[in-house]
């Protein structure tokens, strides 16, 4: 029978408790959410939802085509000219989502012949570029430059080193600094995801290989996300103009993808343009975060100390993993759950976003509810 090997699968999931289903939200909901990536609170904010309403009566409700053939609008030059400018970077290509803007970094930048090294932390973006890539493929521990060092080193001909820049399960930093240094003592490229470090590090969310210095450097290239910090969707790969002209000539998910939809591209520069007036909104979600896990800690609980927005909450398996995340919803609360496979070391996770726009009493209510609710 057709597909017939799909029940195994499934019943596989159940018996592990890795099935996961979907749950439509309402417009409004009465939950107190820490499960979005709304890390500045701008989703909802009115003029991030006018410039999408805007972008959509001017542009219409889709791009028409792909970025080279009608679905590049002068909205879309507008938000790459001012995402680079920003983040300090000397250009930026948008795409469809953060997803395809990493498989696109990744492809196109790690030809046959070439060595892609990865972090055995990335997110599932930058390991399905790396399976996709034409490179050699090998993989290193989670934040080791040194193991970079190793990869590298035994290595002749083109390389790039790739990852996250704040990891999406604990939330902690890489070692940009010394990852760049690797890659220079070997003349690799390093590509950096910032999906959850643009609009929460650096000078006024600027990201976090602003922070470290590394911004506008000829031998990095970034990824971003619009579906975060910025409330939108998409993606954005921010580099070299040389880079992101190779990247419109040769990267799959740019040339073959219908182009966003302006309506994400009005909401995104809208979104952006509040965040230039507005940079505190980036150390409030870091001062949210440092709250939470200070508050969680002393509750007991084993929270992973944040880096950025991210606040993880072990928990003692799958199972109760999935039923303490229940058990929250049913208090009030909406949080993540992490599992395997989305989680490289096996262990689970409540997972919790610091929006920038909790107030204290709504950390003391989060707090509590988990509290009183752990396994």
């Amino acid at each position: 029978m057709a597909f017939g090997w799909i029940e195994g699968q499934a019943e596989a999931r159940r018996r592990a408790g890795l099935v996961r289903t979907l749950r439509p939200r309402p417009a409004e909901s009465p939950l107190l959410d820490l499960a979005s990536n709304d890390y500045l609170g701008l989703a909802h904010h009115p003029e991030v939802t006018e410039g999408a309403a805007q972008a959509a009566r001017v542009w219409g409700g889709g791009s028409t085509g792909s970025r080279l053939v009608t679905g590049t609008t002068e909205l879309h030059t507008e938000l790459e000219r001012e995402l680079a400018v920003f983040c300090g970077f000397e250009a930026a290509l948008v795409f469809s989502s953060g997803y395809a803007a990493n498989l696109a970094a990744v492809t196109a930048l790690g030809p046959h012949g070439s060595l892609i090294v990865s972090d055995a932390g990335n997110h599932a973006s930058l390991i399905d570029g790396c399976r996709l890539a034409r490179g050699e493929r090998q993989v290193v521990g989670h934040a080791d430059p040194e193991a970079v060092r190793k990869a590298l080193a035994g290595h002749q001909g083109p390389a790039i080193v790739v990852s996250d820049t704040v990891f999406s399960v604990d939330g902690d930093r890489a070692p940009l600094a010394e990852l760049a240094e690797a890659c220079r003592e070997y003349g690799a490229g390093l590509v950096l995801d910032d999906a959850h470090g643009l609009g929460v590090l650096g000078d006024g969310g600027r990201g976090a290989p602003y922070a470290a210095g590394l911004a506008g450097a000829p031998d990095v290239v970034a990824t971003a996300t619009l579906s975060k910090s910025l409330g939108s969707q998409g993606g954005a790969v921010l580099g070299p103009a040389r880079v992101i002209d190779h990247l419109v000539n040769a990267a799959r998910t740019f040339i073959f993808d219908t182009g966003l939809a302006p309506a994400a591209a009005g909401a995104a520069l809208a979104a952006l343009r509040l965040l230039v007036r507005e940079p505190q909104r980036a150390a409030r979600a870091g001062e949210v975060a440092a709250e939470l896990h200070a508050r969680l800690t002393a509750a007991g609980l084993e929270a992973v100390r944040p880096d950025a927005a991210v606040v993880s909450v072990r928990a003692p398996s799958p199972e109760q993993a999935v039923r303490w995340a229940a058990d929250c919803r049913t208090a009030g609360l909406a949080v993540g759950c992490f599992r395997p496979p989305s989680v490289p070391d096996g262990i689970s996770r409540l997972r919790l976003t610091a929006r920038a726009d909790l107030s204290g009493a709504e950390i003391e209510r989060a707090v509590r509810v988990i509290g009183e609710t752990r396994p």
